[in-house]
């Protein structure tokens, strides 16, 4: 079981996915966490960590897939980020559970097989790898799901 993880400071995305020895893929779980933008980094760091903590807990993942900072041109928005993927890496050593990281374009191109892909165009890959009725919403739990998706179709392959 993979839990795949959007990090972001204000919504951070996630999704459980299990992969069955006969290859077929399915989601446990998906949503966001919303933290509480009047309050302090620190606290809001605090909550993403305890959230991820509870999912942990719940699902037992043997992974946590996690997106890696996107190099833009904000460099406060990139160290933001950093504070929050910081926050899901540490939950889950905690827990002794295997990370893997993926460029957000690797997400990407293994889900859609397009590294430029849309969210919309993500969105709609995993409703369909999934079987789902329609895809999973907002964009950022579609995102988690993405990269646990990434990490199903992609871990096991020879680095």
């Amino acid at each position: 079981m993979t839990l795949g993880i959007d990090p972001g400071t204000a919504v951070t995305g996630y999704g459980v996915v299990t992969h069955s020895d006969g290859g077929l893929l399915t989601l446990r779980e998906c949503g966001v966490i919303r933290t509480s933008s009047g309050e302090a980094l620190a606290n809001r760091i605090r909550e993403i960590y305890d959230s991820i903590a509870v999912l942990i807990g719940r699902h037992q993942p043997t992974t946590v897939s996690v997106e890696e900072v996107f190099q833009g041109k904000n460099a406060k928005s990139a160290l933001k980020l950093g504070h929050a993927r910081g926050a899901i890496l540490l939950a889950a050593a905690h827990n002794n559970i295997d990370i893997a990281e993926y460029a957000p374009r690797q997400i990407k191109k293994a889900v859609v097989g397009n590294g430029n892909a849309s969210k919309d165009q993500v969105a709609f890959m995993v409703q369909q790898q999934l079987r789902l009725k329609e895809p999973p919403t907002p964009s950022d739990a579609a995102d988690g799901v993405a990269a646990a998706l990434c990490h199903c179709l992609l871990g096991s392959l020879p680095k």
